[in-house]
């Protein structure tokens, strides 16, 4: 019976630390998960909700339209050449990003003087805040005063009117990529984790450089590869500051005055919202963007995944635990 009594206090002992860490864990997490319901989940809850009805941002009764919204977007062209605009960035700024942040990263890898003032400086660029970095793309690329006129100048060249017309893409292009610094830190972490022992397997095998980069490196950093394909896709998608501040104009006539070249998916929905007072068509213009990108994402899970090397499957890691 002594023994009996010992097992039960124990028991009641690991039951009530459990409790306690539970409790604790809890705790911690409490302000993220406040913020998450407050700023997440309850915006969105509340922006379907707009989305049924006619809402103009200022009146105090809401009428419910249906799916009205929904099928008004669907119908409305320029809803379409915003996305297909949109989709055209992404298709540049991401492949450029990836691939120039795995070229710089491997280049910050090799054993050369003044390495680490070279990653310094190539990281520098992505703690920048992206309101003070387009601002000051835009006075470089001024057609007048900026400093990129004034190099083609001295090679003869007519000034260029970068913040107008098509041209004004190139200059969204060149923001975008400003901050190549913070794929090149996720890159370079990743290279240097790749075992110094598969690369003299391959040396050992007679692989030459390229071979040992395409079998061994890129496989090995594959995961991480498509960690930044998705969250760069999700982030070019939802571009919106850089696009509005390459406006000719400023203050409140500066949504209106986006050239059309960057007329993107959001800056098409802040117009709706804060310009034409279509708080309901916007809410559903921001709903299905957000389906979209849901599906994207999910279609780059599935397809990316049957690339990916994974040292350690997931699956069988969480079977075996």
């Amino acid at each position: 019976m002594q023994f009996l009594a010992i097992g039960a206090g124990r028991k009641r002992r690991r039951g009530a630390t459990h409790a306690n860490s539970s409790g604790a864990f809890y705790a911690f997490i409490s302000p993220w998960l406040v913020g998450t319901v407050l700023l997440t989940f309850f915006p969105l809850g509340y922006a379907l909700w707009i989305s049924f009805t006619n809402w103009d941002g200022i009146a105090p009764t809401q009428s419910w339209v249906g799916l009205e919204n929904y099928a008004d977007a669907l119908a409305d062209p320029e809803m379409w050449a915003s996305l297909r605009r949109t989709g055209l960035l992404a298709l540049v700024v991401v492949p450029l990003t990836i691939a120039g942040g795995l070229v710089l990263a491997l280049l910050l890898n090799e054993k050369v003087r003044w390495r680490t003032g070279f990653r310094t400086l190539v990281y520098l660029p992505a703690i920048v805040p992206p309101v003070a970095a387009t601002l000051t793309w835009k006075l470089l690329f001024d057609r007048d005063s900026g400093a990129i006129n004034g190099v083609l100048n001295v090679f003869g060249a007519d000034a260029v009117s970068w913040l107008t017309g098509n041209t004004v893409s190139v200059v969204l292009i060149v923001v975008m990529l400003w901050g190549i610094g913070a794929g090149v830190l996720i890159n370079l972490a990743a290279l240097q984790d790749v075992p110094a022992e598969l690369h003299e397997a391959a040396r050992l095998d007679g692989a030459n450089a390229f071979t040992a980069f395409r079998h061994v490196t890129l496989p090995s950093i594959s995961p991480v590869l498509l960690f930044q394909v998705i969250t760069s896709t999700i982030g070019v998608l939802q571009t919106f500051v850089p696009a509005l501040l390459l406006s000719p104009a400023n203050g409140a006539a500066a949504i209106t005055s986006v050239p059309e070249a960057n007329r993107i998916f959001m800056i098409d929905v802040y117009a709706q919202y804060f310009a034409y007072s279509r708080y309901g068509y916007a809410s559903a213009l921001l709903w299905l963007f957000f389906m979209a990108i849901l599906v994207l994402t999910v279609i780059t899970f599935k397809v990316g995944g049957r690339t990916v090397f994974y040292a350690v499957d997931p699956s069988r890691e969480g079977s075996e635990s």
